[in-house]
């Protein structure tokens, strides 16, 4: 007896490790083939046929089946049906976990279908299962994969029937417990597909998947959010059920956030419809690890980490850019860091157009003030934020037309080197220094562009009658300050793609709008021009131009 558990143990191990063989990922590996980044999971079977070749594809798959029927053929030679499935279980289990001493950091994300293929014929061919009980799961699966067009549903469907027939056979306890962990087992990892079904963005089968490169008409692009709220957080369909929970305190807003924090970053939404004025289509997908915006202050090391996992996942889907929005610009050097962790794919914070956008705004703006008898040539206009980019650039362009300019930041020997280059540039402007909102209050125009997560300006820094220009996200100017008689508070930086965009997820900038730093994103994609992504404090002149003239040529409106 001892001498058999030795031989049953031994066996569960060689299955595992058979299971866990790297046998695709050396053929693909010797081949020139990322494999990583070539999996039907995200891709689909049609565009990995496409990079692969339908050779090295079947090839991979045999080798993927062939992994799963040794196993079992291996633990037949026991004589014993319990140890035969608890073997299917291993070698799947070492598929779907294979050490990092094979692949190292980043192991391909195979979903082991065919592994599991194998493992259904071993099986059978072993007599270890009735045939019926081992061909129930694969009619099960041709009957969800044709009716609802999901291969992750039509998996776990079968592996269920799976595990009621090896529930209803005169087995012992561990065979049934080892069919129940098959079907847990997939469940966790296929919980992502899970949560794409619920959002509306799991591709089905036959469905064409964009791929970059794959057609001269369409180009893929992915850009990063989160939630900025926590109300914002069940915008995500998958979160919705959450809800109730929190609001009746079944489940403490702690909890969620320290969910969010442990999450890897995931597809929530697509955007479609977006096609430029000479005809190329534009698909991008929304990612979204959902930091909330005070863990981008108190821990950036994770935020930067996310970032990066978000980038690796954004060229897994095939896109070619990969957008960084709201606070996620700011992670990382502002995205230095996170492109040379991943530097086969365009990284861009969308500074640049962010800049170009407000350039193009600022005009229009000074003018419809100007044109309500405002005299500009005496009026006192802020800057909040002004130790930051895009800050720097409005009172750059505005301190020339004014009579006075005061310059808000948090970095007040920094701020005044800014302001001394300013001085030079406009030298009948007064041009002040300060760290004080309490400043704010003799100022006519504000343009403000913080990184804050939450409002800075309040209705005691605003005088009635001002106009405020909020280029904030989240907004820096709180509600309460629409109530000061004569305020006007104008949205910056949001943007109309061409073509009528639609998307399954509301992105707190009007419909069909999106903000300029993911058409920054879209416009590197349409163009090509990945050199021009924006990454770091500089900003280029010449970017800023180039984005504003070439969204102009594709067809890309401001939104004043």
């Amino acid at each position: 007896m001892p001498g058999m558990l030795f031989l049953s143990a031994l066996l569960l191990i060689v299955a595992f490790l058979t299971g866990s063989a790297p046998l695709g990922h050396a053929v693909l590996s010797r081949a020139g083939v990322n494999v990583r980044v070539n999996n039907p999971h995200n891709l689909g079977v049609e565009n990995v046929l496409y990079r692969v070749g339908p050779q090295l594809a079947a090839v991979t798959a045999l080798l993927d089946a062939a992994k799963g029927l040794v196993a079992v053929l291996m633990a037949a030679s026991l004589g014993q049906p319990d140890v035969t499935v608890m073997a299917a279980l291993a070698a799947y289990l070492g598929h779907l976990n294979p050490s990092r001493a094979l692949f190292g950091d980043t192991p391909p994300r195979g979903r082991g279908n065919l592994v599991l293929l194998g493992v259904l014929a071993g099986l059978a061919v072993t007599g270890a299962l009735p045939l019926w009980a081992c061909a129930l799961p694969v009619v099960v699966y041709a009957a969800v994969a044709g009716f609802f067009g999901f291969v992750s549903a039509a998996t776990l469907a079968g592996l269920l029937a799976f595990t009621l027939a090896v529930a209803a056979l005169p087995l012992g306890p561990a065979a049934k417990l080892a069919a129940l962990g098959l079907l847990v087992a997939a469940t966790w990892r296929f919980k992502e597909n899970i949560g794409r079904m619920l959002d509306g963005t799991e591709p089905r089968l036959g469905e064409a998947v964009p791929l970059a490169g794959r057609r001269s008409d369409e180009v893929v692009a992915a850009f990063m959010i989160h939630p900025m709220n926590i109300e914002n957080f069940w915008s995500a369909r998958r979160f919705a059920w959450l809800r109730p929970l929190v609001e009746k305190g079944v489940v403490s807003e702690r909890s969620v956030r320290q969910m969010a924090d442990s999450l890897r970053p995931m597809k929530i939404g697509e955007l479609h419809g977006i096609r430029t004025v000479d005809g190329k289509s534009i698909r991008c997908y929304l990612l979204s690890s959902p930091l909330l915006p005070d863990v981008f202050r108190d821990n950036p090391d994770l935020a930067t980490r996310r970032a990066i996992e978000g980038a690796r996942l954004a060229q897994e889907l095939g896109a070619e850019v990969f957008g960084l929005g709201a606070f996620w610009s700011v992670v990382g050097n502002k995205g230095i860091d996170v492109q040379a962790a991943v530097p086969e794919l365009t990284i861009t914070n969308g500074g640049a157009y962010t800049s170009g956008t407000i350039k193009a705004a600022i005009p229009g703006i000074l003018e419809h003030f100007a044109a309500e008898g405002r005299d500009l040539k005496h009026a006192t206009a802020a800057v909040v934020g002004a130790n930051g980019v895009v800050a720097f650039g409005i009172a750059r362009t505005i301190a020339p037309q004014v009579a006075k300019l005061i310059m808000i930041g948090r970095d007040a020997e920094r701020l005044e080197r800014t302001a001394a280059t300013l001085r030079r540039a406009a030298k009948d402007t007064e041009i002040v220094a300060t760290t004080s909102y309490d400043t704010l209050k003799d100022a006519d125009l504000i343009f403000t562009a913080t990184s804050d997560p939450n409002p800075v300006i309040f209705p005691q820094h605003v005088k009635p009658g001002a106009w405020i220009f909020d280029e904030g996200r989240p907004a820096d100017v709180d509600e309460s300050v629409q109530a000061i008689p004569g305020v006007r508070v104008i949205p910056g930086g949001v943007v109309r793609p061409p073509g009528g965009m639609t998307s399954n997820i509301d992105l707190q900038f009007g419909e069909g709008q999106v903000p300029a730093c993911l058409a920054e994103t879209l416009i590197i994609a349409a163009t090509g021009e990945h050199h021009r992504k924006s990454l770091g404090q500089q900003t280029l002149t010449e970017n800023i131009n180039f984005f504003v003239e070439q969204a102009e040529k594709l067809g890309f409106q401001v939104v004043d």
